[in-house]
């Protein structure tokens, strides 16, 4: 069972991972094949791998209070439902638009996944198998990422850029069937309080806004006012995100987390490195 949890789990967040790099190396094929109406090529390449790690990275608070509150196995089993529908969806888009909203949407699925694999290895390991479990856990994901442009450019060069999203429909399938038979169910017994849906709301607001605003300023040479509104959009909610979790009864990110010393240096020292690491893939 211990095997197939880590298979699960592997699978769910490997494969959010996997397509965050192997995407990169598609983009060029994808601006020369489907057409586009309402928005440039560059813009949209710009939404479907941007676009798509700032919808992922706005939600993941959200995804794992969802799976503390509602069950881990079955948010995650969601997850990876939501993940390959839209992975089909993105790989049968006809238009460049419409594959940027779809891959919108798998960001959104993925933002289930990540959380919640971490959290059905805390709840199913103790003690040294549960160090080991995020080691394997580590391990398996940054190999699946280091392979994603390798495997992805391969695949572009000799099927078509489509396989790239295609891909995930048997690593979902396998993840399903592990999830649903040997994951237990666990969720946080010792939480009291709801959801916050305001803080979930303006954490979207803020990345969302600052992204878009970024990627939309820099296609139309900073002559649209769209860009400008959703940046300033962006920026009051990114400023007013912490003076709202001091109000909130049940905040989505306690403040209090940061009093701890390792908590702080651990958030902004993966920030740092995961900056890096997308940017270098970029």
């Amino acid at each position: 069972q211990r095997a197939w949890i880590l298979t699960a789990v592997v699978l769910g967040s490997g494969i959010v991972f996997l397509d965050g790099t192997i995407v990169n190396v598609a983009l060029p094929a994808i601006g020369e094949d489907l057409p586009a109406t309402f928005i440039g090529v560059l813009e949209g390449q710009a939404y479907i791998n941007s676009g798509y790690l700032a919808v992922l990275s706005a939600l993941l608070i959200l995804g794992g209070a969802l799976a503390d509150i509602y069950g881990r196995r079955r948010i995650f089993a969601l997850g990876l439902a939501l993940f390959g529908i839209a992975s089909v969806l993105c790989g049968l888009a006809p238009t460049l638009e419409l594959l940027a909203v779809f891959r919108l949407a798998q960001g959104a699925a993925g933002a289930l996944l990540v959380p919640g694999s971490l959290s059905i290895i805390t709840a199913s390991f103790q003690g040294v198998e549960r160090g080991r479990g995020f080691g394997v856990w580590a391990a398996a994901t940054s190999a699946l990422t280091t392979l994603g442009p390798i495997v992805g450019g391969a695949l572009v060069d000799t099927i078509s850029w489509r396989v790239a999203f295609l891909i995930n429909v048997p690593l979902v399938l396998l993840g399903l069937y592990a999830t649903l038979r040997h994951v237990p169910e666990s969720r946080d017994e010792t939480r009291t309080g709801g959801l916050d849906w305001l803080g979930s709301i303006v954490t979207v607001l803020a990345v969302g806004g600052i992204a878009f605003g970024l990627v939309r300023g820099q296609e139309r040479e900073w002559s649209d006012p769209i860009a400008y509104i959703a940046l300033g959009v962006g920026l009051v909610a990114l400023i007013a995100f912490p003076f709202l979790m001091v109000r909130r009864r049940d905040p989505l990110v306690p403040l209090s987390l940061f009093r701890s010393r390792e908590f702080t240096v651990i958030n902004l020292s993966t920030f740092l490195i995961y900056g890096a690491l997308y940017v270098t893939f970029l």
